[in-house]
């Protein structure tokens, strides 16, 4: 049986793929936070599964990979959604900035941790929600945004990252036959999961009045996701092709940000390993 797994599952366009791929028969595991949202998804099916666990936390991505690999050796879909919007900057019990840990470096691991599965697939595919190459540059000499932090440029500047990771999976897996999607869907009409000053609720509020049905959203992204799927790399935006920069810039900015991260979760690990030993 086909597997899917998507994370941020229980709500928006997260739940919109989780279901139809029941419908498609696949068995569909989905990752969240609300166990009230993720006990009514199970409801639609025996092939309905969910799990409750924190993304934002190194730890707990980590165990996610470790419990999926030994559930499902085989994984045709990843879906990586879980985000949630912050007001005001603050750090994860890990130390990380929240939307960097949970939109950014969850993904990171995740897609990473779980290439074994994926390429045991026939037509295996990552759809990630970052950017499509809609946002700015990276802050390289401050990736967690200490200083000037802005709730949506935060979610925007994680959109970015997403775009490099992907640009690096590709290249770093180009043989094992897995397909990474970016996908900026524009505005739907989601639960807009966050936190938010008046002012900002206020325009989140009109969001929903001008937003896409969460059906419109799906309908635009499956058949990017569908095989057969040629190219290894493509970036969606509202359901159009789009491209990302000059491939040798784009190719060396993916290269170090993997670098980047990679150092910083030696260093959290040698941090954590320290803490223990004390």
């Amino acid at each position: 049986m086909a597997t899917a797994v998507v994370t941020g599952g229980t709500d928006g366009i997260g739940r919109g793929l989780a279901e139809e791929y029941l419908r498609r028969g696949f068995e569909v595991l989905v990752v969240g936070r609300d166990g009230r949202k993720g006990a009514a998804f199970e409801r639609a099916g025996e092939r309905a599964r969910f799990i409750g666990a924190d993304l934002s936390g190194v730890a707990e991505n980590r165990h996610l990979v470790e419990w999926i690999s030994q559930r499902y050796p085989v994984l045709d879909v990843l879906v990586l959604g879980a985000r949630y919007h912050r007001q005001t900057r603050l750090l994860t019990a890990d130390g990380f900035e929240s939307n960097f840990a949970l939109f950014y470096l969850s993904r990171f691991l995740l897609s990473h941790g779980l290439v074994g599965p994926l390429s045991r697939a026939e037509h295996p595919v990552v759809l990630n929600f970052g950017g499509a190459g809609q946002t700015g540059p990276v802050r390289w000499n401050d990736l967690q945004l200490e200083r000037d932090y802005h709730g949506v440029g935060a979610m925007g500047h994680a959109g970015r990252l997403n775009d490099l990771l992907g640009v690096d999976f590709v290249g770093a897996y180009a043989d094992n036959g897995i397909r990474y999607v970016l996908n900026h869907p524009g505005v739907v009409v989601t639960s807009f999961a966050g936190e938010y000053d008046p002012v900002t609720a206020a325009q989140v509020d009109q969001l929903r009045v001008i937003g896409k049905p969460v059906a419109s959203a799906v309908a635009q992204i499956l058949p990017f996701l569908d095989p057969p799927g040629r190219e290894g790399l493509t970036a969606v935006l509202e359901g159009r092709r789009v491209p990302l920069e000059p491939k040798a810039r784009y190719l060396d900015d993916a290269r170090r940000l993997h670098d980047l991260t990679v150092d910083l979760l030696a260093r959290f690990d040698h941090r954590t390993a320290r803490f223990r030993r004390g």
